[in-house]
């Protein structure tokens, strides 16, 4: 699991609450940016390990969640996402769901056990 975002709590939070409810049956990697996500996928893909589920904040320096997961799903399809804002329109987010779709949506502050569901949905497909 990569979770992607600029604010470092949020990541910590995010990654605790997960790793509580799944334990050690996944590695639970963070970035602090959109480019940082992308090379550390790339650096896993390439050595053969591959990245099951992406949750990514929306709003970042540099490259938005957005455009992120786009670039993510060009390059690997398979790999499920889920984006995380406080900001995202729904036109915005049903235009990215029909791009890339389907793509789940978190609204900030999330509540953690629409969390962990939607990690499970998603890890089930």
């Amino acid at each position: 699991m990569l979770f992607v975002d600029d604010e470092s709590i949020i990541l910590l939070s995010m990654k605790s609450q997960v790793k509580q409810h799944f334990g050690e049956k996944y590695k639970y990697l963070t970035a602090d940016n959109a480019k940082e996500g992308w090379d550390l996928l790339q650096e896993l893909e390439g050595e053969g390990n591959s990245v099951s589920i992406i949750i990514s904040d929306w709003s970042m320096p540099g490259m938005n969640g957005d455009e992120f997961l786009r670039k993510v799903h060009k390059s690997y399809p398979q790999i499920q996402k889920v984006i995380i804002t406080g900001f995202a329109d729904q036109k915005s987010l049903e235009e990215l769901n029909q791009e890339i779709g389907p793509i789940s949506c978190l609204k900030k502050p999330w509540d953690e056990v629409e969390l962990i569901s939607i990690i499970s949905k998603a890890m089930q497909n």
